[in-house]
């Protein structure tokens, strides 16, 4: 790598992430080792793996960002470190992508037979998936990538099934027929994990069932009217007088041909709802199923495996569910029993997976008995085993554990793990094993048949934190690499999988897969708006990284749509877009990443800007400046780990401030408050190593400012060679291409290594805290401040020298005004040697006086100023104060805000008022002012 000096003026990401990628990935720096033996502390992540089908959205490059910053931070800091990547086979997802990919051929998988489609969805993998692995390169992820694993991989697979076969030996996998999720689409099962339930508008529709034997009738109410097709029974409570007389009667069905009894149950029925009776069909409603257990009743499925109505469904056979719906409140309005309807608020029951509405179904399926699983989970995080962060999410994970419900685990889908199980046509027995067998275990006979559903992907993934390690065998990676350090991921998944590894973790390994569980919230539009395609305020993350004009990102965000419609949504979601020009420009990975660790991490909503993204391209640039700045100076500079000593207020104060932001970004790291890190880190750099010291360091370092060789030029140019370094070692973590970029071009240690991110990451007790230079400085920056204020205030023309005096109350005061006055001199602009007077002195004509850390800071602007133009200024500050007093009285006498807002609100409105009053009447003494300047 080069490493020459020579910078260019501006920082182009472009021209510098891909050629360090190539670095890291040449020299290993991300490889970890597996030897047991290796005496380093360890630091393991497992990175939530992506769906084989996907590509980086928002939230992956959110999730990448924060687990890069942890990752990298303890490499530097010594760790043996291991980020394991990997993806995940996401079955319904991957199976559903290459089935369309055969329609549009005019194929099915069926036409295909098992085999042939399984090979199809193989050569789909090694053409297409895995894409979201290249994408992680391109900001920065720095896994571990010869450690990939796959979740279908051999060893992935033989894990798998080992941990199948266990569990069904020790009893907590079995077969059972229950009612279950059927996805229609897909033509699966769902765990209820994958069931998102959304509120809608409906309507509960009201029909009679004539009572057998006898005259009258009884009244019931569904939203699902096909359903009473498989009505086996309606109930009554036992004491609802209404109903008395009825019970045992039974009702005649007037489409098929069957009787259905009248059953009194107390735990179904609220006599005060409705009419105080309620249609039962055990097969198609989860309430209902319990029900029908309860009395011993008829489970009749009405439903094909795609959602439409099966024989049972008498003359509506062969419709559509939906289609079906609309028939049977027809057929029931032309016999006469229909009774009316009315709007009803519903829970719709969706597939996570594709969004189609799911239907409750008797099938037989396998499932994983939870309870004996999740107590040792619940009990490692009540104990302290294992910390979540935020903890706010402890009580709701504690409660769904307490409440966990047996998890179904098979699939009707060809992708993906095949169940284990054997049955055999001789005697009925099943056989589950590790191996094929060639027999019954039972009987002997080779008439054997296996299972032909595939397991749930998340049981494969929940195996991630020791399968990927080698799992079942006890390899070195394994003792070395689990239990992992932390888990981070976002919160939405921490049932899915999150509790899924904790169970498996503890179960097959003995101790909890990790120590931490750290969980990120959901990325949303600038508005608060959760992302999607309907909304049209989706962002392609690489757009901002690689830059993309406005057409491009509303085609992604909104396709399809009209170009205006589509680019008014998207910038009423991003109204800071509307700021940016024809789009976003080529940010880069780290000023892309930087933001997103800006947002507290902890945070259930993260309002994605990207006009805050834009501005972090610009701290980009400013870092670069600072360094390209400062290397003419560094030349023979001395870098060790330790701060260079200092003996200046300037050079004492940097490394005290230096030490200060080191220890607020270790602690926000730490405890996982990456924002308070990167802020922290963010105003040392910009605001006091650039704004504050290296304009100290120009009249001690620049000979054309008037320095002077000498041991203050020497220390001031190891203390910023120090300082420079430091910090940039710091920013790494958050900023990785930029800061190995420069790494190269500045002084550094004898012994540092291949690369920064190697190097070792500075602690706060690298530049000790000097209280008393930050007092001393402090003050210097307030005379400075306040003079500075003064040219502004008054605009004072820039290239203007002004005549400065200070007034200062006490000796100490003086002498640090006198020693520190270059200083004051440079960064003021000051004519001639500002001069230092005791209190009490009448004000100058034509002199402005402000008050800094006790000190009286004055500026004469005579000849400086006119006066006409003062007095304009004035007037024009004036008007504007007055309608700004003048809008917020309006808004602070309407009663919708004043007795409505949050009272926080009122009380900010009316100390902004306060302030525009004392700046209206400060004004007004300022005309004296104007009068004096002539």
């Amino acid at each position: 790598m080069s490493t020459s000096n020579e910078l260019a003026k501006a920082y182009e990401p472009k021209d510098v992430e891909p050629r360090w990628y190539a670095y890291w990935t040449e020299h290993g720096v991300f490889s970890a080792n597996p030897d047991p033996s290796d005496p380093r502390p360890r630091y393991v992540l497992p990175m939530p793996p992506p769906n084989v089908t996907g590509s980086l959205h928002i939230g992956h490059a959110l999730m990448c960002a924060i687990e890069d910053v942890l990752v990298r931070w303890h490499r530097m800091r010594g760790f043996n470190t291991l980020w394991q990547p990997g993806v995940d086979h996401a079955g319904i997802a991957t199976q559903t992508v290459v089935e369309r990919q055969l329609k549009r051929e005019g194929k099915s998988r069926h036409d295909l037979g098992r085999e042939a489609f399984i090979e199809r969805v193989w050569q789909w993998k090694a053409q297409s998936g895995g894409r979201i692995l290249e994408q992680q390169r391109v900001i920065g992820v720095s896994a571990d990538w010869d450690r990939t694993k796959f979740t279908m991989d051999p060893d992935m697979s033989r894990a798998v099934r080992e941990a199948f076969v266990r569990l069904y030996k020790e009893g907590l996998i079995y077969r059972d027929t229950r009612l279950v999720h059927w996805d229609c689409e897909a033509q699966t099962v769902l765990s209820n994990l994958e069931v998102e339930n959304e509120e809608a508008n409906g309507e509960l529709f009201e029909f009679a069932y004539p009572i057998d034997g006898m005259e009258g009738e009884i009244v019931v109410a569904t939203t699902r009217p096909e359903t009473m097709l498989g009505d086996t029974a309606v109930a009554v409570h036992p004491d609802d007088p209404r109903y008395k007389h009825l019970h045992g009667k039974r009702l005649k069905h007037p489409f098929v041909d069957r009787t259905i009894p009248i059953v009194t149950d107390a735990i179904l029925v609220d006599p005060k709802f409705g009419t105080g009776a309620v249609k039962v069909t055990p097969a198609h409603d989860f309430n209902d199923f319990e029900t029908g257990k309860r009395h011993g009743l008829e489970m009749i499925s009405i439903l094909n495996k795609d959602g439409t109505l099966n024989a049972q469904g008498g003359p509506f056979a062969g419709q559509d569910r939906f289609v079906a719906r609309k028939a049977v409140k027809k057929a029931l309005e032309e016999k006469g029993l229909a009774r009316g309807s009315k709007n009803h608020q519903l829970v719709l029951p969706r597939s996570e997976r594709n969004n189609s509405i799911v239907e409750p179904m008797i099938s037989t399926q396998w499932f994983v008995r939870t309870k004996p699983l999740a107590g040792p989970a619940l009990a490692a995080v009540r104990h302290g085993h294992v910390q979540i962060i935020p903890e706010e999410w402890t009580k709701t994970y504690e409660h769904w554990m307490a409440n966990i419900l047996d998890w179904c685990i098979s699939r009707q889908l060809w992708w993906g793990h095949r169940v284990p199980a054997f049955y055999c046509d001789g005697c009925g027995h099943i056989t589950v094993a590790n191996e094929d067998p060639s027999a019954c275990e039972k009987c002997g006979s080779d008439k054997l048949r296996q299972d032909e559903d595939v397991l749930d992907t998340w049981f494969s993934s929940g195996l991630w934190p020791f399968s990927t390690l080698g799992w079942p065998d006890n390899t070195p990676a394994l003792r070395t690499f689990y239990p992992a350090s932390d888990l981070e991921t976002g919160y939405d998944i921490l049932f899915f999988w999150v509790a899924r590894m904790m169970m498996m973790g503890i179960h097959f390994m003995g101790a909890p897969p990790f120590r931490r569980i750290l969980l990120h919230g959901l990325v949303v539009d600038e508005t608060g708006e959760k992302m999607s395609k309907v909304k049209g305020n989706v962002i392609d993350p690489l757009d901002l990284v690689h830059g993309a004009d406005f057409d491009a990102v509303v085609d992604k965000a909104l396709p399809g749509a009209p170009k205006d419609e589509a680019l008014r949504k998207f910038k009423k979601a991003y109204p800071s877009a509307a700021q940016m020009g024809a789009g976003f420009a080529s940010y880069g990975a780290d000023a892309v990443r930087f933001t997103l660790c800006t947002y507290s991490p902890q945070a259930r909503r993260i309002p994605l800007s990207p006009k805050k993204i834009e501005g972090n391209r610009h701290f980009c640039n400013k870092i670069w400046n600072a360094v390209r700045f400062a290397l003419p100076y560094l030349e023979g500079a001395t870098v060790r780990n330790a701060p260079p000593p200092a003996t200046t207020l300037a050079n004492r104060w940097i490394l005290s401030r230096l030490g200060n932001a080191l220890e607020q970004a270790k602690r926000g790291i730490d405890e996982f408050r990456l924002d308070e890190a990167a802020l922290a880190l963010y105003h040392f750099f910009w605001g006091e190593l650039c704004d504050w010291f290296l304009e100290l360091t120009k009249p001690v370092l620049n000979p054309g400012a008037g320095a002077k060789e000498g041991p203050e030029r020497d220390e001031t140019r190891d203390v910023l060679a120090f300082v420079v370094e430091a910090s940039i070692r710091a920013l790494h973590p958050f900023m990785p291409f930029i800061t190995e970029e420069l790494w190269h071009r500045l002084p550094r240690p004898a012994d540092a290594p291949k690369s920064v991110a190697l190097a070792r990451y500075p602690e706060p007790g690298d530049a000790p805290r000097d209280a008393e230079a930050e007092r001393d400085m402090g003050a210097v920056q307030a005379v400075i401040s306040a003079a500075r204020s003064i040219r502004s205030e008054h605009e004072v023309h820039p290239g203007a020298e002004v005549p400065l005096v200070f007034r200062a109350e006490d000796e100490r005061a003086t002498s640090l005004l006198r020693s520190e006055m270059r200083a004051i001199k440079t960064l003021v602009k000051t004519s001639g040697e500002p001069a230092i007077e005791p209190r009490g002195a009448a004000r100058t004509p034509g002199t402005v006086m402000s008050m800094a850390a006790g000190i009286e800071v004055l500026v004469n602007l005579r000849g400086l100023v006119e006066g006409s133009k003062e007095a304009a200024r004035i007037e024009r500050e004036i008007k504007r104060a007055d309608k700004d007093i003048a809008a917020l009285e309006k808004k602070l006498a309407l009663p919708s805000f004043a007795e409505k807002a949050p009272p926080e609100v009122v009380a900010e409105a009316r100390g902004q008022l306060d302030e525009l009053k004392r700046k209206r009447a400060g004004l007004e003494e300022a005309k004296g002012l104007a009068a004096e300047l002539g």
